[in-house]
């Protein structure tokens, strides 16, 4: 997602910088070190794997990828290398029990990681069979969806998007008035969130072009993929009880890619009064990797700064800290 190598400022309170973000830190995962690689030991994402068929220990594992390797957190603490709340919560099938953490231990597995990988440190293990032990090649593996997805909220967030795809099906109003007051989104279909390259089926839907006098029923002909940006988001809040904005990071464990599919000749039908439906439930895929907050810290930027003219968010959506540091330098592929 990033250049996690080339760091910018921090100046986020929920994001500070520490030895981790040190860009001269190298990692004894030699593969870490091409500087092509997503994966420095700067970056450290979370996700879950299943070694491939043959394994004897073929079942979902919590693992943070490094290089071309990934490291198996749960043989890693079995093995005494890493210990704490966050470290006991990756023995899971997913990531959920971790997510329901909080910042401070997400952070605290973060730098126990990140010195058991580093070259030099006294935390890194010497025996070339324990480091053998608590890695696996990305190769060997299967990925999985790394969350169970409980809820799935889609938001218009880009103008530039909003923009465009409303200059589809309204050319003359592209925004309508409410945009730049308020978040503007809609539930998506949580059952049908896959990982990144789950083969993708064709949606059937009604179709009804300007000239045609009915619609029909067919494959879509417009189908549209999304380069969005997931935020992955741990421990809730009690039904009917609001989370401040000053609130709301502390609640974000990391960011991911997400394609959301779209069908648009289905949606162009359907989508009115109430908004999409079949054109957006199909499928959303998400990658198998989520990049964690922390690890983002070196590239906070400020909010995305609106035009001379328009309206300033109302006070519940607006936050100094926010203001300052509430954007992420990110370039997306």
């Amino acid at each position: 997602m990033t250049d996690a190598q080339t760091p910018l400022s921090s100046a986020h309170p929920l994001s500070p910088l520490d030895e981790t973000h040190d860009p001269h830190r190298t990692s004894w995962v030699s593969s870490a070190q091409i500087p092509a690689t997503d994966f420095p030991i700067q970056n450290l994402p979370f996700g879950v794997f299943v070694p491939k068929e043959g394994s004897s220990e073929a079942w979902p594992r919590v693992g943070i990828a490094i290089g071309n390797q990934i490291l198996d957190v749960v043989a890693a603490v079995d093995l005494g290398l890493l210990e704490g709340t966050a470290a006991k919560a990756c023995d899971a099938p997913d990531l959920n029990a971790l997510l329901a953490l909080g910042p401070e231990d997400w952070r605290d597995l973060r730098r126990q990681v990140s010195a058991l990988l580093a070259e030099g440190s006294s935390s890194a293990p010497q025996d070339p069979a324990v480091r053998e032990q608590i890695l696996v090649g990305q190769d060997a593996v299967d990925l999985c969806l790394p969350i169970e997805v409980g809820d799935y909220t889609d938001f218009y967030a880009s103008i530039h998007h909003a923009t465009n795809v409303g200059s589809m099906f309204r050319p003359d109003n592209p925004l309508l008035p409410n945009y730049k007051w308020i978040p503007i989104g809609y539930h998506g279909r949580a059952s049908s969130m896959v990982v990144s390259g789950t083969p993708i089926r064709r949606p059937l839907g009604q179709r009804k072009g300007p000239d045609d006098s009915m619609p029909q029923v067919g494959p879509s002909r417009l189908l549209d993929y999304e380069l969005e940006v997931g935020c992955v988001v741990g421990g809730g809040n009690a039904l009917g009880s609001a989370i401040p904005l000053a609130q709301a990071e502390a609640h974000l464990f990391g960011l991911c890619l997400l394609n959301d599919w779209s069908a648009r000749d289905v949606q162009a039908w359907e989508y009115q009064p109430l908004g999409p439906f079949l054109a957006k439930s199909f499928a959303s895929t998400l990658s198998p990797w989520i990049v964690t907050r922390d690890a983002l810290a070196p590239f906070r930027i400020p909010a995305f700064l609106r035009p001379e003219g328009d309206p300033a968010p109302l006070d519940y959506l607006s936050d100094p800290s926010d203001r300052s540091a509430g954007g992420f330098n990110l370039t997306l592929e």
